[in-house]
């Protein structure tokens, strides 16, 4: 549409010619369009997008010592009406000042602050020193307009005085130490892996080997016994014949003794049991003829005492005719002398009887 403008989204457009608010000199547009009416307005247009400066400055220490900083800070055009409106009086027609203006702040707050502090303070303490330079200068920036959003250090040296590499020194040292021990670990580390890894490679190795031989053992002995198989069998089907054999021929002889034992040996024990059967009823048959012929001798013994007996008795009585015997007692005496006379010749026999009867047992005896 015409005279219709719009600014992009990092700007600001101004427009001058026609009514402002408060003491403003132009009307502030951002974020949307306007009418500019052709001969009667004029739009100009100011960047709010970030800017950089870059500072090389070589500034004094506490202590003396000339330090050259590089520094990169990071500013734009606030977004309120008021810094756009200060910006714009001072950079529209020239935009591209605004950087170096920031960068002629930054400079002069920079040797300021760096003039107060100690090389040592400059170098541990970096970020303080970047906070107070932009404490610093940010009232300063507010006034022309412009926000700064950050400050960077980029480097310190000492334009090859060493002070710094001295002040590093003892640092670097022990850096190096530390490096140097670090290496060393490292290396012992690595030394240690080495020899465990050969260790487990030559385990493994004589794992392997192990498992070879026992897997070849037991190839080499299924092949022998596979070799053996047939002779074994062989052996094997011979030792059952054998076996076999043995004890058919055990059976034979045990049948064979059998035999032997129910032609020969049950004979003769039948007739060895009839033999002695025989001697046992010839010894009875003796022994009872023996005992016979005892009995009738000693029958014939008694019967002749016992014919005798009375002449005995008679002798005995005739012996006690001549004796000067006295009596006593009269009849009863007699009959007392008389019952001795008796038992007397009793008495001899029995003891005549006795004596045959050893004599025949003495004779019977050897037969």
């Amino acid at each position: 549409m015409l005279g219709y403008r719009v600014p992009a989204p990092d700007e600001a457009m101004l427009i001058s010619g026609g009514k402002a608010k408060g003491n403003a000199p132009f009307r502030v547009v951002t974020g949307h369009g306007a009418f500019v009416i052709p001969f009667f307005r004029k739009a100009a247009f100011l960047t709010l997008a970030m800017c950089e400066a870059e500072v090389a400055e070589k500034c004094v220490t506490q202590q003396g010592i000339t330090l050259n900083v590089r520094a990169v800070i990071a500013f734009k055009v606030g977004n309120d009406t008021e810094s756009i409106i200060a910006a714009a009086q001072r950079f529209l027609s020239e935009q591209d000042q605004m950087s170096v203006l920031t960068g002629r702040i930054f400079a002069g707050h920079l040797r300021s602050i760096i003039g107060s502090m100690t090389v040592e303070q400059i170098i541990r303490e970096r970020q303080k020193l970047a906070t107070e330079v932009l404490d610093g200068s940010k009232e300063e920036m507010a006034r022309i307009g412009l926000n700064v959003d950050a400050l960077q250090i980029q480097s310190i040296d000492d334009d090859g005085l060493g002070y710094i590499k001295a002040m590093s020194a003892p640092h670097n040292a022990a850096v190096q130490q530390q490096a140097q021990i670090a290496q060393a670990q490292a290396n012992q580390k690595a030394a240690e892996a080495e020899q465990e890894s050969q260790r487990k490679q030559a385990e493994f190795a004589r794992e392997t080997a192990i498992v070879k031989a026992q897997y070849k053992a037991e190839v080499d002995k299924a092949q022998a016994e596979a070799a053996q198989a047939g002779p074994l069998a062989e052996a094997e089907a011979q030792r059952e014949v054998l076996a076999m054999r043995t004890e058919l021929a055990q059976r034979a002889a045990e049948l064979r003794q059998q035999e032997l034992v129910a032609e020969v040996v049950k004979p003769a024990e039948a007739e060895a049991e009839r033999v002695r059967i025989l001697a046992v009823a010839d010894a009875e048959k003796m022994k009872i003829q023996a005992e016979a012929a005892a009995s009738h001798n000693r029958v014939a013994l008694d019967r002749m005492i016992i014919d005798q007996l009375p002449e005995i008795v008679d002798k005995a009585a005739r012996g006690l005719a001549g004796s000067n015997l006295t009596v006593l007692n009269g009849a009863e005496g007699i009959s007392q002398v008389t019952s001795g006379l008796v038992s007397q010749g009793l008495a001899i026999f029995d003891a005549v009887r006795n004596g045959l009867s050893q004599y025949d047992d003495e004779e019977a005896g050897p037969a």
